[in-house]
């Protein structure tokens, strides 16, 4: 079962899309924690979003950081830094990618 309050930040985040600010489909794995429901896959594109739970497909960016620190990046509590990165409180394999997702849904 997934995370209910993580759920919720997610389904509101499809209300904050911002569909100009992606040129092409990204597919995007959340690794959130260790639960099935802290992982979820987001397909981006210019004509929408949709977030399903688990790992859908080939994900062109991945991100892995527990589920508070995920929730606190968007609702702007938090603001990462290299710092975090080279400690590994977030990992991704692309930080393009990654800063996009941000631009996409205006988190931070």
């Amino acid at each position: 079962m997934a995370n209910p309050s993580l759920q919720q930040v997610l389904e509101g985040l499809q209300g904050r899309f911002r569909p100009e600010a992606i040129d092409r489909e990204i597919i995007y794995y959340l690794s959130l924690g260790e639960a099935p429901g802290d992982k979820w896959t987001v397909t981006l594109s210019p004509s929408g979003c949709s977030m399903v739970p688990g790992r859908v497909g080939t994900a062109h960016c991945v991100l892995k950081t527990s589920a508070d620190l995920f929730m606190r990046l968007v609702d702007g509590t938090y603001q990462p830094n290299a710092l975090d990165f080279m400690r590994g409180k977030l990992k991704t394999n692309d930080l393009d990618l990654l800063l996009r997702l941000r631009k996409a849904f205006g988190i931070g």
